[in-house]
């Protein structure tokens, strides 16, 4: 297990590109320069020990010594002691959409946007509780198990998106059947399922399944996404929008909130429905919900003692930079005999 302590310093890697882009300039400007001068064959008679490759060398030496020194300023950490630790909550899996009609922008700044804020949102507000995190369209697929890690959920919730499956749809009720898995039957946890989706569900087996998931102990607790009124589906390219999605007859297609399905589900397994227009109220009321809920003690392990581990990419760096100030652009003796690039033709 690492940590980073100071992200903001791999900015500082964008040194690189702009280094070695000069570099570039710099050659095709004294290629030009050299080419004015004389021609290949007298500036090979003039300078013989000038070396293309060790100049290349240089640049990638330089670019190592960067790279290390923005590492060592980002200082990372590993964790070097791994300890049990009890903590009382409840297991919260989060179902979220990923279907097409979640880039309808009838919410800002669409459904999928919304749904991740709701999610990132709830989880900054749960203390010792566990969470895994499915995705689902025409079918559902995990994204993370159970865990104390929030860190890990963030990331896996940022990355999610509509082209993450290519069968689509809503199929709230493979999200159901999958969400059953992710609980342990040895440990007997609160169990809580939480559906963010816009409710166009393209499967009438949700409330069923819904109500098989409630005899395992599970409550479904639903987030609506969107606007009844509804908008279109936006297509798309580097952030501009091409066109709206049609129908077969042309038409073009608009999304609606369906609440009626997310109720139903909601009613079946011991649940609410909640509107997710408002995040502040969507997060207060999903924590009055988890608060009220009696908390089961269970284990779980995690790294206690973490070691900077900045003073390594430090060294290097340093090592980097003194062969880089010692690396000389002309050829050496041992150099000449390999021929690198075949530079003495």
């Amino acid at each position: 297990m690492y940590q980073l302590d100071e992200k903001i310093w791999f900015w500082a890697l964008l040194v690189i590109p702009v280094v070695v882009l000069f570099f570039l300039l710099l050659q095709f400007w004294r290629y030009k320069a050299q080419k004015k001068f004389a021609d290949s064959t007298l500036l090979q008679k003039l300078s013989p020990n000038r070396s293309v490759f060790k100049g290349v060398l240089k640049i990638i030496v330089l670019s190592l010594a960067f790279l290390c020194l923005a590492i060592a300023l980002v200082n990372p950490k590993i964790g070097t002691k791994l300890e049990t630790v009890k903590r009382e909550g409840v297991d919260i899996v989060f179902a979220i959409d990923v279907s097409k009609s979640m880039l309808a922008e009838d919410i800002a700044p669409n459904r999928l946007e919304k749904s991740k804020q709701l999610v990132t949102q709830i989880i900054n507000n749960l203390a010792s509780d566990r969470i895994g995190i499915i995705a689902y369209a025409g079918r559902a697929i995990p994204q993370l198990p159970i865990t104390t890690d929030y860190a890990s959920a963030k990331m896996f919730l940022q990355s999610m998106n509509t082209d993450m499956l290519s069968s689509q749809g809503t199929a709230i009720n493979e999200a159901i059947k999958l969400a059953t898995t992710y609980f342990d039957d040895d440990e007997q946890t609160n169990r809580v399922l939480i559906i963010i989706s816009d409710g166009e569900d393209h499967s009438e087996q949700a409330a069923a399944v819904a109500e098989q998931a409630s005899e395992e102990g599970i409550r479904i607790f639903t987030i609506g996404v969107g606007d009844i009124k509804g908008g279109p589906i936006p297509i798309k390219k580097d952030g501009t929008v091409l066109n709206y999605k049609k129908d077969s007859q042309g038409e073009t297609v608009i999304t609606k909130l369906n609440e009626e399905t997310l109720q139903n589900i909601a009613e079946e397994a011991n649940g609410a429905y909640i509107n997710g227009k408002n995040t502040k109220d969507v997060v207060e009321s999903i924590h009055e919900i988890l608060n009220a809920m009696d908390k089961t003690e269970f284990e779980s392990k995690q790294f206690a003692d973490f070691k900077d581990q900045f003073q390594w990419f430090l060294g290097f760096g340093i090592f980097f930079l003194f062969i880089d100030i010692f690396l000389l652009e002309r050829k050496t003796e041992w150099l000449k005999k390999l021929n690198l690039f075949n530079e003495n033709l």
